[in-house]
């Protein structure tokens, strides 16, 4: 029989962690605002009551936004194909999980080609959609979405519960393919990366990229309980990185003059 574990010999379970992104060009930049959009818009829709759905409806209208500016849809796919062509680069690697590869493409290959599909007809009428224009127009406003100022949006807010949910998945998956494939090539972002431990002397930490490896994310992990958040600012070459002590949400944080030990990863 095993002797149960003494008190000393337990094993503790690992440090929980807190990690912070900085990305560091425009694509990337879009890729998350719509990613976290994406997910604030899941994450209402699934609340069963008006406030759930007007908070959904404001995150669709923010994407709307989003990719109204210039050919996300061009810029996606663009990424997919450079991501396909550093996979297909693995294929003859020794140690490659040639199943697990082949499974990531096939997937990105699944992605694209939904997103190849998606006509931008569809998201054009779905710009143009009169209901949602007037809440887009009215949100403008502080306010501007009350009762009195939008009568049939707040009518359609008292309709029952799948008949919301029903119009607004119609609406959705007009940008899901965009979303679900920007939500993947953020993920292969995430795995792709170099990450070592640093010290940020006196709470500040320099340092400079090397010019043949381009970075395009950053992720700053930290104990969850130290009281800490970083400031970044970065570009393509360099990057400075200081460390706050947060006080609470009445007083400004300051920055710390301890040494302070992190995870820095640096993503392609």
């Amino acid at each position: 029989m095993q002797l149960p574990l003494t008190e000393e010999q337990t094993p503790s379970p690992p440090p929980r962690t807190v990690t912070f992104e900085q990305p560091l060009n425009e694509r990337l930049r879009v890729f998350l605002r719509l990613e976290f959009l994406y997910q604030q818009a899941v994450h209402h829709r699934d609340i069963a009551d008006a406030w759930g759905m007007r908070a959904a409806i404001q995150s669709l209208l923010e994407i709307f936004a989003i990719t109204s500016r210039g050919d996300p849809k061009a810029d996606v796919i663009k990424e997919v194909e450079r991501r396909l062509r550093l996979l297909n680069e693995y294929q003859n690697k020794p140690g490659v999980d040639g199943t697990r590869l082949r499974s990531v493409m096939n997937q990105l290959l699944q992605r694209r080609d939904a997103l190849q599909a998606t006509s931008m007809t569809a998201l054009a009428k779905l710009r143009d959609n009169e209901f949602l224009a007037a809440i887009k127009h009215r949100s403008a406003i502080p306010g501007g979405a009350c009762e009195f100022d939008l009568p049939g949006y707040t009518h359609w807010l008292r309709l029952p519960d799948e008949t919301r949910r029903a119009d607004f998945a119609m609406w959705l998956s007009v940008l899901q393919p965009l979303c679900e494939t920007v939500q993947d090539l953020l993920w292969l972002t995430r795995e792709n990366v170099r990450a070592r431990e640093e010290i940020a002397l006196k709470g500040n930490f320099h340092f400079v990229f090397e010019r043949d490896t381009p970075i395009q994310l950053l992720r700053i992990s930290l104990p969850a309980d130290c009281g800490l958040h970083p400031e970044i600012s970065g570009g393509l070459h360099r990057c400075s990185i200081r460390f706050l002590q947060w006080a609470d949400a009445q007083n400004r944080a300051t920055q710390t003059t301890e040494d302070i030990p992190f995870v820095l990863g640096c993503c392609n």
